[in-house]
C-alpha cells in the first residue's frame, strides 16, 4: 500500500488558509515546499500531488499545474479535467490512478478535508508539517495530530531542523509518522 505524505503548514490554532488562500508568506517554505515534491531518487519517476478543487483553485493560475509533478484534483462535481491533471472523485480513486502510473512518493498538499481523509485513512501516512510559532486569522485548519495516531520523528537529512525567521515569522519543519 503505498505511503501518503501530507505536507502543510499551520499556525498556533492549526490554521492553515483564510478565504481560499494561505495567510502568510514565507518564501523559505514555499521553497521547502517545492523541492521536497520534487524530489526523487529515481530519476526516471515523477512525485504526484493531490489536492482538492478549492486547493487547485487557490494555486495562482500562472502556477497551475505545478510543474515537474503529476497533479491530481479531487472532485465530485467536476466533470473535466482542469488542463494538466488527472480527475478523481476520491482520495482513494486518486491513490489507484497514481499506483498505475508508477509514481515515486505521493503528496497530499490540500485542504482540510483532504488531510482529514488521508490522515484518518487506511494508507501509511508522513506528515511533513510547518509549525509556524504566530498567530494568524483563519478559516480553514488542520485537523489535530494525535499522539493515538502519530509520533514525531526525527527529521529526515533532507529536512532542515533549524527555526526559521522570516518576515519576523519563526517557524521549523516537524515530521510525524502514522502509527
Amino acid at each position: 500500500m503505498p505511503k501518503l505524505n501530507i505536507i502543510v503548514a499551520a499556525c498556533n490554532n492549526n490554521g492553515i488558509g483564510i478565504e481560499g488562500r494561505l495567510p502568510w508568506r514565507l518564501k523559505s517554505d514555499m521553497s521547502f515546499f517545492k523541492q521536497i515534491t520534487l524530489r526523487t531518487q529515481d530519476a526516471e519517476k515523477k512525485n504526484a500531488v493531490i489536492m482538492g478543487k478549492n486547493t487547485w483553485f487557490s494555486i495562482p493560475s500562472k502556477f497551475r499545474p505545478l510543474v515537474g509533478r503529476i497533479n491530481v484534483v479531487l472532485s465530485t462535481q467536476m466533470t473535466d479535467a482542469p488542463e494538466g491533471t488527472q480527475l478523481a472523485k476520491s482520495l482513494n480513486q486518486a491513490v489507484s490512478l497514481l499506483e498505475s502510473l508508477n509514481v515515486e512518493n505521493i503528496f497530499v498538499i490540500g485542504g482540510s478535508t483532504v488531510y482529514k481523509q488521508a490522515m484518518e485513512g487506511e494508507h501509511p501516512c508522513r506528515i511533513y508539517l510547518t509549525r509556524i510559532a504566530a498567530d494568524f486569522l483563519c478559516d480553514t485548519f488542520l485537523p489535530d495530530i494525535t499522539d493515538k495516531q502519530f509520533k514525531q520523528i526525527p527529521n529526515p537529512p533532507y529536512v532542515p531542523d533549524n527555526v526559521f525567521d522570516e518576515n519576523g515569522i519563526k517557524y521549523s519543519i516537524q515530521v510525524y509518522e502514522k502509527i
